[in-house]
């Protein structure tokens, strides 16, 4: 089966750069296994099938340009390389499991649908996050904070899952 694992990698990192945890080792290994999480749930979701994935290699994901200006975050300029690698429909998604846990549940049941079924593993720490984890990703988990990204792609998001009353655009 073909890899997301460098959309996954370039997302998590875009995050984690965009909404930093605390200092500390221990708070940024929480916070970016909390992010890798959400993005290895995204992708999965996102990219459902083989072929998608390998659509995805041929045309590339876009870039993270309007990710930066809609979060505020100024990029630093030898960001460049992996930078090319994120994907803002992956990151809008990772941003709505992370606002959500509750989301982030359905997200995974729905999951078995598709070919990623056993992709991204247990979700523990996004779908039932104890206090250190909230602790650790204080700003990545901020609802407020998360919103502008966030909302770039809900709509299509509560398509994938087929929530109940998600807003369309």
């Amino acid at each position: 089966m073909p890899d997301l694992s460098p959309v996954i990698a370039s997302c998590t990192r875009w995050l984690l750069n965009a909404y930093p945890p605390p200092a500390g080792a221990f708070s940024r290994a929480l916070a970016e296994s909390q992010a890798r999480q959400a993005t290895a749930l995204a992708a999965a979701l996102c990219y459902p099938t083989p072929m998608d994935v390998q659509l995805l290699d041929l045309l590339g994901p876009g870039g993270a340009d309007r990710l930066d200006r809609l979060a505020g975050h100024d990029p630093r300029p030898d960001d460049a390389a992996w930078r090319t690698w994120v994907d803002e429909t992956v990151v809008s998604w990772a941003a709505c499991f992370l606002a959500d846990p509750a989301l982030a549940s359905h997200a995974h049941q729905t999951l078995a649908t598709t070919e990623h079924h056993t992709g991204a593993g247990a979700l523990r720490r996004l779908t039932e996050p104890g206090i250190r984890d909230t602790e650790a990703a204080v700003l990545l988990r901020h609802p407020d904070l998360l919103e502008p990204v966030a909302a770039l792609h809900r709509s299509r998001l509560g398509e994938r899952l087929d929530v109940e009353g998600a807003p369309t655009a």
